[in-house]
């Protein structure tokens, strides 16, 4: 990767790596945009809903595993606004998020978590594609001081995110989350901590 031209680095992250927070501090030591809530707010121009009814369906449905047109149009109804009468599918959501970031990646460098990134610049000639993993006693371990949860919550939240993100992934690429070809660089973020990780990063791509 050339970070004297126009970029993207990709995030894919087990559920309480820090993956988000290394990609924050990637983005911000690079000086470039962290591709999370400006892809919410693209999303809501996008179909013309507000900002906060994008936010409520992404946090109701994070994986978009189903089609939610009876979702959106109750909610519309409930706050008062006028649903479209255009159904909206859980696969029209994703083409149009790829189409938003792929359209903010033309115009500058970028840092995108998740979302299945890695595969919507799988052809683009410069990005690097990373997969932040860490063993399980390590991520319970963050999970449990991060939002004071019991050790058996945070096990169960590992197993429903990293499935959520498993299904998601093969729902919309066709490929394995856990696949290694998917990515550029894997990286188990116990042996660095979040700050050695992002050093680590830093110093590969010069």
């Amino acid at each position: 990767m050339n970070k004297e031209e126009r970029f993207v680095i990709t995030i894919n992250r087990q559920f309480g790596t820090g993956g988000h927070e290394i990609g924050a501090c990637l983005a911000e030591r690079l000086g470039v945009k962290l591709l999370d809530k400006q892809v919410l707010k693209a999303m809501a121009r996008y179909f013309g809903v507000s900002e906060e009814a994008m936010e409520k369906l992404e946090a109701r449905n994070e994986s978009w595993q189903d089609d939610f047109t009876q979702f959106y149009q109750g909610y519309m109804s409930m706050n008062e606004y006028r649903a479209s009468g255009n159904d909206i599918t859980s696969h029209q959501l994703f083409e149009a998020q790829r189409h938003v970031i792929r359209e903010i990646a033309s115009k500058e460098s970028c840092v995108v978590i998740g979302r299945c990134a890695f595969d919507i610049f799988r052809d683009h000639p410069n990005a690097l594609k990373i997969f932040v993993h860490s063993p399980d006693e390590v991520r319970i371990r963050r999970i449990v001081e991060k939002y004071g949860v019991e050790p058996d919550d945070a096990k169960m939240m590992i197993v429903d995110n990293d499935y959520t993100r498993e299904l998601y992934t093969k729902t919309y690429t066709g490929t394995e989350w856990y696949d290694a070809r998917n990515y550029d660089l894997t990286l188990n973020v116990a042996r660095f901590g979040i700050n050695g990780a992002v050093n680590y990063i830093m110093q590969m791509i010069g």
